[in-house]
């Protein structure tokens, strides 16, 4: 009953506006002090562990990767590109901007970064071309979501963390989800334009794809570098952050000459921001994990399941259910760093693949980005187009309904998450 405290704690907290790494770390303190003997000095001790996990390393690289991205002109060779592919399909802009998402995502492992860098270059051009407001903003904002389940992914990142597994291992994983969820978004973005006839750009010919596909190739190549120096044993995930944050710079700097070095303290200091954050966020979810495990929570939960007979497909329905409603009102993070500890013993008794339910649960935190109200893809859309928070949320409405079907597939279809991973390792 008593632990029942620290989350009826956690929930007043945030009812109230309590930012959420505070509401973690007040509600686990008070608890410690009140319900338990342990001393609260455990708290510093937590903060500090936190900096030692060397897998965490890799986070502020990758931020600090998709701030040069996003600051050079990176973003705008990839829409020319992604244009050239299919911009001459119905509908042709706004599945560029999923196409877009997609590449991006997968060279600067953040959903935000994604929506920015792609959202202020195709959202005003395609209402530029005749597209309607909301359409164009429901895509951009649920595409930038990719961000977190297309490799290399800051949430995977932490639940590998959580968990004790691989980050390569749910890196190379998220690939074939990643692409189930671009092609379906693509496809209702195509059906819904040739219904509606909504415009399309005119065929340039092989030619031009070949001329896009050159100005982009020195962004496009870094996701060779990152995932192939990680499945080719050059480097570890935390290292291949780093060599994608020099990457970045090199190519912004000196390649492009999209930046001056004037504004690399400007980059650095935004990186920094963003990444205390982050980590702040992940401390405080890590005490509150810390009292649950000190608790016997997951141990106890795993017990109720068995003795409740669940299947496997019962329980990931249950997984489903849980982090869809604290997506409404958490942070990716610290939702995976509070949960995974706890749906990680369960789903080894089951026989779930921790891989597979590792994927399950990032695409959920994918689905958590355009989900209000903490849904923070929404409010950075809100922010570029000076829509309100429910005009952006209405337009993104039918897009959330195509992730949700994605999401099904890849919970009840381990093959998509499983394949890549089995047949590399």
């Amino acid at each position: 009953m008593t632990i029942a405290l620290l989350f009826i704690g956690l929930l007043i907290l945030l009812l109230i506006g309590v930012p959420i790494a505070v509401s973690l770390g007040l509600s686990s303190l008070s608890y410690l002090m009140l319900a338990t003997d342990d001393s609260p000095t455990i708290i510093a001790q937590k903060l500090f562990d936190t900096m030692e996990h060397t897998t965490l390393l890799a986070i502020p690289f990758f931020i600090l990767s998709s701030h040069f991205l996003t600051t050079g002109g990176v973003s705008n060779r990839l829409v020319e590109f992604a244009k050239s592919l299919v911009g001459w399909m119905h509908g042709g802009l706004a599945m560029a901007g999923v196409v877009s998402c997609m590449l991006f995502a997968a060279i600067s492992g953040s959903s935000p970064a994604t929506v920015v860098a792609i959202g202020s270059i195709l959202i005003p051009g395609m209402i530029k071309a005749g597209y309607d407001k909301r359409f164009a903003v429901g895509v951009i904002a649920t595409a930038g979501s990719m961000g977190i389940l297309i490799p290399p992914s800051i949430p995977m990142i932490v639940y590998a963390d959580a968990v004790e597994e691989s980050v390569g291992k749910m890196f190379i994983a998220g690939i074939l989800p990643g692409i189930l969820m671009g092609v379906l978004l693509m496809l209702a973005t195509w059906v819904t334009a040739r219904h509606l006839k909504m415009p399309r750009e005119p065929w340039q010919g092989f030619s031009h794809i070949f001329k896009t596909f050159r100005h982009a190739f020195s962004g496009l190549f870094l996701i060779v570098i990152v995932v192939g120096g990680i499945y080719g044993g050059i480097f570890t995930p935390t290292e291949a952050a780093a060599v994608a944050a020099v990457y970045s710079a090199f190519i912004a700097l000196f390649v492009h000459n999209d930046m001056t070095l004037k504004d690399v303290p400007q980059v650095m200091l935004d990186s920094a921001k963003m990444t205390s954050v982050i980590m702040f966020i992940i401390a405080c979810a890590m005490i509150f994990a810390h009292v649950l495990t000190e608790q016997q929570v997951p141990q106890t939960l795993s017990q109720i399941v068995i003795e409740q007979d669940l299947s496997p497909g019962a329980f990931l329905f249950m997984v489903n259910v849980i982090l869809w409603f604290a997506g409404d009102f958490m942070e990716p993070s610290s939702i995976l760093l509070i949960l995974a500890p706890l749906f990680h013993p369960i789903a080894l008794t089951l026989g779930i693949d921790p891989i597979h339910l590792g994927i399950v649960m990032t695409t959920n935190m994918e689905v958590g980005m355009i989900t209000p109200p903490v849904g923070l893809n929404l409010y950075v859309a809100a922010g570029l187009t000076g829509m309100t928070l429910g005009q952006v949320t209405r337009a993104a409405l039918p897009w959330m309904g195509v992730m949700i079907v994605a999401l099904i597939i890849i919970t009840y279809v381990p093959w998509f998450s499983l394949y890549l991973v089995n047949l590399l390792y």
